[in-house]
Formats: C-alpha cells, structure tokens, sequence
C-alpha cells in the first residue's frame, strides 16, 4: 500500500460511510440545497453524539444601514452571565465568530454550529458572539460583509457591558464565515482600527476568482468547477469585477499590513486549501504572526466530525489552547518590514 497519495483518513472515510444512507441528495437551487441540509444537521449530531451544553446566552438584534438587519447570540463560558466588566479591569476575551456554509446555507441556530459555539466558549473560558448573515442569492454582497462588521462593531461596543474585554477582541470563521472573518478585519483596519488580538480562520474561502483552487478526488472536475462557479455567482452576481474586491477577496487586498495575528487551518483534501496557505504567506510577508496548519487526509468537512474523528477532536484542543491565550498578555514579537 502506498502513503504517499494523499488519501482520507480512516476514521473521516468511516464517518462519511456512516453517515451516507441519510445524506440528502444534492438540490438544484440554492433553496433546496439549504433546506436538505438543514434538514440533515440534525440527524448527523446525532448520529455522533453532538449536542448543546447548557451556558447562558443572549440574543441581539442590531440594524445595519442599507441592509437587512443582523442577528447574533452571546454565549458566556458559564451558566450565569458575568457582571459587567468595569473601565481599565480585564474582562473575559470574546471571539466573535461567522459560520461557514458557502455563503447559502446554515446558521447559528444549527445544532453543529450552536454547539461548536457553546463547547468552544466553555473549554476556553471566553465570551463567543455568533454572527448572523443572510443567505445568497437572496442577497448579494456586500451585505453580509456589512452584517458582519456591525455585529463586530457592536461586540467592541459593548464589550465591557457583556462582561468581556474590549482589548482581548478576537475574530474567526469557517470556510465562508473565514471570508467574511477576513473581510471584517480589513473593513476594521480601514474604518476603525479597534484593537483585535487573534484572527483564526478554519479551511476559509478567502480568494473568489478561484486562482487557488483545485478540485476534491471524487468530484469530476466539471461538476466541481460549475458548483464554484454558481456559489460565487450566487454571492457576487455577474459582475466579475467584484471577484478582486478585497471585502468579497480577501487575499486579493493590496496590502496586509496592520492585520492581527492569525492562526489558520486548512485541510490536505480540501478544494480551499490553497487559499488559507496564500493568505498564510501572504500576511507572513506582511510582517503578521501566522501560524498555518495542514490537516493531513482531511477533506473540508470532516473537521466537523467531533467525537468520531481523532483529527476533528484535537483541532478542537488545540483551538481551546489558542483561545486560551488571550487571557494572558499578548507576546510582542520585533516589527519585521513588509519586503523581507
């Protein structure tokens, strides 16, 4: 047997077997495709043991200018909510996250997402604020961009109230939601610059022109390159020159200067691996702290298979531990120029 073709792992590959004969099929619209996969969320918890721990939580609804309004929901690390955080105390760190979901389907009131929030909130000790977007194509950017950077701006606002700390502010997301993390980092350093200590970003999308994909084994690439094709359609509409817009293309930003330290997780089978590794680079030639780190013989989702897949469970860890690291003061590396 050889090892050196890159295969997925065996508990992942046991997974998907698992799971098969209650997947859905496919839909051809959006609308249907986000219905079977709602639909299928929670049958796929609970097939492996995923559920919500109980944390106290709030649920806000924030009006954004132009666009349809933005929901949220805070989860605090314990049962109770902390008192508010007094001026010049440290507060709890607070990571304010974006679900993934091709920028189509889920949500924070999905059973995976709402108890990744919630896991993630106790193991580490931190406040996690989930931003709510709206689904493409029902609408186009740039308002999810603009939903996410008014629940960001919202969370600074108000983190001491939340019982936080509005200089332990972090920001994240997955696949999509890794976009839409990315963009409101840029959108921060253009139109704010609030203080943001971490930015971790897992298998994101960040480059819409498709320059650094590459199809998955198993997709026929036709089938692959039509279904990326719609996604970003879908998102952007027909105007391709969109496609480089920093907010919608992170990685196609002029320069990276300025942004936070980054921790990023791609995954060896994984279609956006190419994108999360370019953007490594390309903050590292920045001058930015960033720590990137291959999934050998994963796939894009089977990071998502807690309990059943060794690799999914330890990225969870090794998320608590970065996490974790806000509580403490930040390390002060040399300023390192942007040509190197």
């Amino acid at each position: 047997m050889s090892f050196t073709k890159p295969r997925l792992d065996a508990f992942a590959r046991a997974v998907d077997e698992r799971l098969k004969p209650r997947a859905p099929a496919p839909g051809k619209t959006a609308q249907q495709r986000r219905a079977n996969a709602e639909a299928f969320d929670p049958i796929m918890c609970a097939e492996l043991g995923i559920g919500p721990v109980d944390l106290a939580t709030e649920e806000h609804t924030l009006s954004v200018a132009g666009h349809p309004d933005a929901r949220l929901r805070v989860y605090w690390p314990t049962t109770e909510r902390p008192a508010a955080t007094a001026d010049g105390a440290a507060g709890l760190p607070i990571l304010v996250y974006f679900f993934g979901g091709g920028f189509e389907i889920a949500g924070i009131d999905w059973v995976w997402w709402d108890a990744s929030f919630r896991e993630r909130a106790r193991d580490a000790g931190v406040i996690v604020i989930a931003g709510e977007y709206s689904h493409a194509p029902e609408r186009k950017f740039p308002t999810q961009a603009e939903q996410c950077w008014t629940v960001f701006e919202w969370a600074a606002e108000h983190a001491r109230e939340l019982g936080g700390d509005p200089e332990r502010l972090a920001i994240g997301g997955g696949s999509a939601g890794g976009n839409l993390a990315a963009a409101t980092l840029l959108m921060n350093r253009d139109r704010a610059n609030r203080p943001v200590r971490l930015q971790l970003l897992e298998v994101p999308l960040l480059d819409l022109t498709g320059a650094h994909l590459k199809s998955q084994p198993g997709i026929p690439k036709l089938v692959f390159w039509q279904l990326a094709r719609t996604l970003v359609t879908q998102y952007l509409g027909r105007d391709r020159a969109l496609r480089r817009n920093p907010y919608a293309s992170p990685l196609r930003a002029e320069s990276f200067a300025g942004l936070p330290p980054a921790v990023i997780y791609t995954a060896e089978l994984d279609a956006l691996r190419g994108d999360g590794e370019a953007y490594a680079r390309a903050l590292s030639e920045a001058g930015v702290p960033v720590s990137c780190v291959r999934m050998i013989g994963q796939n894009h989702g089977s990071a998502g298979y807690r309990h059943a897949v060794p690799m999914s469970d330890h990225q969870h860890r090794d998320i608590v531990a970065t996490l974790r690291t806000l509580h403490d003061d930040p390390v002060v590396y040399p300023q390192i120029g942007a040509a190197l």
